[in-house]
Parts: C-alpha cells; structure tokens; sequence
C-alpha cells in the first residue's frame, strides 16, 4: 500500500475489521522498481521491439532466487488458458467466448524475449503461458539489481482490454502490453496466469519512450515530457513546435509512484483537456465522431466536479493529470488513465467514467491484491461511485446503493455468490 492521506469518513471502520493491522508493524516493507523503456510500433505489421531496463529494489527479508515476469499478450492465442477457459465456463464472457480461439496467426499476442540479463550477465529463462520465470544472481535482502530485456510483441486484435482495432474502431489500446514484474510480498510471488482477471503489481516509476507513425495521436499514464515535439494539442501554444521530420514521431512519457503504464494511440483522436481547479489536468481522446463527439464535450464538467467532490470525500488525488481514452471494450482501470468505450448517452458515459476514476483511488493508490481480494477494490469502487454519481446528478437518493444489494441477493439466490 502506497502512504497516503485519504481520510477515510464512512468505511474507516470497515477497513479496520478487515485489513491486516500487523502490516503496519516494525519493519513493514514492499518492494520498488523503475522501467526504462524503449519502444518502436510498426503499425503495418502490429508488432512492437522494445529495450526495457528494469532496476528493481529488494526490500524483503528474504533472498530472491528467481523472478517472474507477466507476458500478458501470450494470453491472445488459440488453447491459451485464458481460451480454453473461457470456451469452458458455464458463464463465460460474452466478450471472450471462442473469439481467441478463432483468431488467425497475424492477429493473434505474443511476447517473444530475444535477450534477458542482470547485471550485464545473461540468465536462464522458461516461458509458460503468460508467465516468463527467471534464474537469477541471488538478490538478498537490501540489495539492487538491474534487469536489460530487449523483447518483440505482437499486438493482438482487441478482445479483453488490450489490443487493436476495437469493436469502435481504435487503432490501439495498449494495456497490460510490456514484460511487467510479478509482485513479491510476505506472501511471496504472485505470478497469476492472465485469464481476464485483475491486476497486483510492484510500485514504480516509468519513464517511457514510444515511438510510431506521426499521425497518431497517443494518450498514456504520466506526463509527456516533449509536448513541444509531438505537438496535437499537447504543446505551449506560446511556444514555436519542433515537430522533427521523418515519418515517426517519439513520445516521451514519465510517471512516479505507480504499479502500472498504459496508452492508446489512433489517428483520428479528437484532443481537449480541462483543469480541474485545485486538482488534475484532465485529457480527453475520443474518435471524431458526429454521432457522440457532442457527448463528450458534455461530460467533460462533469468530471471536472466529479474529481473535485471525490477529493473531498475519499482524500485528494495524489496525481497531477487524468486521462480518459476511447478504447478497449467497455471500461477499465489504469493508473492515471481509463480505457472506456465511446459510444454512449450522457449518463453513461459519465457512470462509467465516475466508476474508473474512483478506481484510481482504491485500485490505484491503495493497490490491494486484486487476484487474491478483488472485492476490496471493486466492493469500494461501487460503493463510492454510487455516492458520486448520485451528488452529480442531485438525486438526493436514499436508497441509492440498492442496485448493488439486489445483485448481491440475485446472485445468492441463484447459488452463485461466490
């Protein structure tokens, strides 16, 4: 858990019933890492080469003699875990079913590690599935190492979250898309296989250089570094453009003190951004579309209230930018960025949008393990954009958490609760 200032007004006694209080004993660690990456998109053949160092702090008790990595796109191939039971489950979802299965060679995700070192000395590797395990230099207890990767990917036709060419027509929702450490706490490794499920990740800082055909337009976690560069409404107006010449065009992004990097990227992204007073810069990457481009202008006050009401009530977002970006396949989560569909009504664009944002207070700040307590996320995420959603549109509704109570006795009814 990152420290934090939230001042936790209604579910304080509930966190206290629930969290383990030892973690706050002498002596409490979690570990720390930085990634440096390098990567080059070629959009024809949707496949990725990056260089990616990753300086990763040891600041467990115990002796590390290996390390895991996700490769999340390995879960885009036909008879992948996530495929085989997705095909198999008695309610699988709509979005997945067979789809992986189906998918053809050149649309299919994949990681392939062309070099992998510590240290500058190379280490034995195995690959299963979405889980890449290391043979490492033992790393003891206070000690400092250095990961060099070099690796190529494949990006997948956009099924879950991440991938290309959406049900919407983006060209890129880059999600879960880099060789990203697993996590070691005093449970150990959590090296959970992707089969659509949530996220546990190392905190960390990114410093992140994508580069790709100048006519995409990219939003991403962090703070771009070289708006006067890349120019498409990010640069000082005040300021001359140095936009380099060429084909391509290298964004440069930067974020502290998160468990996570995201971006997408389209050419035709409209851009427009609003400040929320005494809070973020808000970004917003939408297709220019006539059908709801108008929507999207709408909604945009919304959340500049919205970011403002949060604060006061669950602690002050600790970021100094958000963006909301058209893509992936329906709504997700990531730090200092959200990932939703764009073809809605005013009210559900801004539910959804409500609903992703507040998880950047819980998921992204407090950053339980999801895999093993994804009701501690999700269950305060529905909690408090319930409480949000009903102060923006001055319902003033008692019962406005009934929606989540009568799924829950839906689902016990039906022998399905847990």
């Amino acid at each position: 858990m990152k420290k934090n200032q939230f001042r936790w007004v209604v579910i304080l006694p509930c966190l206290l019933g629930i969290f383990d209080l030892s973690a706050q004993r002498k002596g409490y660690w979690q570990q720390r890492a930085e990634y440096v990456m390098d990567v080059q998109l070629d959009a024809a053949k949707h496949q990725l080469e990056g260089k990616q160092k990753l300086t990763y702090h040891n600041h467990s008790g115990d002796t590390l003699k290996q390390v895991f990595y996700h490769l999340y796109f390995n879960a885009f191939r036909p008879n992948s875990e996530m495929d085989v039971r997705s095909r198999n489950l008695p309610d699988p979802d709509p979005r997945v079913k067979d789809r992986i299965q189906k998918l053809k060679p050149e649309e299919e995700g994949w990681h392939k590690i062309i070099s992998l070192k510590q240290d500058g000395k190379p280490v034995d590797y195995s690959i299963q599935g979405t889980v890449l395990e290391v043979q490492v230099k033992h790393i003891p207890p206070g000690a400092v190492t250095v990961f060099d990767m070099e690796f190529k990917s494949q990006v997948p036709i956009q099924i879950r979250r991440s991938g290309r060419n959406s049900a919407e027509g983006v060209a890129y929702s880059m999600s879960q898309w880099y060789p990203k450490m697993a996590e070691y706490d005093d449970h150990g490794w959590h090296p959970n296989p992707y089969i659509a499920r949530e996220f546990y990740g190392v905190w960390a800082d990114f410093d992140v250089k994508l580069t790709l055909d100048k006519s995409f337009l990219v939003g991403a976690t962090g703070m771009l570094k070289n708006a006067q560069s890349v120019g498409h409404g990010y640069e000082d107006a005040s300021k001359p453009l140095a936009l380099p010449q060429g084909e391509k065009i290298t964004w440069h992004f930067v974020a502290k003190d998160v468990h996570d990097f995201a971006w997408g990227a389209d050419p035709d992204f409209a851009h427009e951004t609003l400040q929320v007073p005494d809070g973020p810069l808000m970004h917003f990457l939408y297709k220019k579309d006539k059908n709801y481009s108008k929507t999207w202008k709408e909604f945009q006050p919304y959340m500049s209230r919205f970011f403002t009401e949060m604060s006061r009530r669950f602690g002050k977002y600790p970021y100094p930018q958000f963006t909301f970006i058209q893509g992936g396949d329906g709504g997700m989560e990531y730090p200092m960025l959200t990932l939703i569909t764009g073809n809605r009504s005013l009210g559900s664009l801004v539910g959804v949008s409500v609903h992703e944002a507040v998880h950047n207070w819980f998921y992204g700040v407090l950053a339980t393990n999801e895999a093993k307590y994804p009701w501690m996320d999700e269950g305060f995420t529905t909690y408090a954009s319930d409480e949000l959603m009903d102060f923006l549109f001055a319902k003033n509704n008692p019962d406005r958490h009934k929606g989540s109570y009568k799924q829950y006795f839906y689902l016990d009814s039906i022998g399905w609760k847990e």
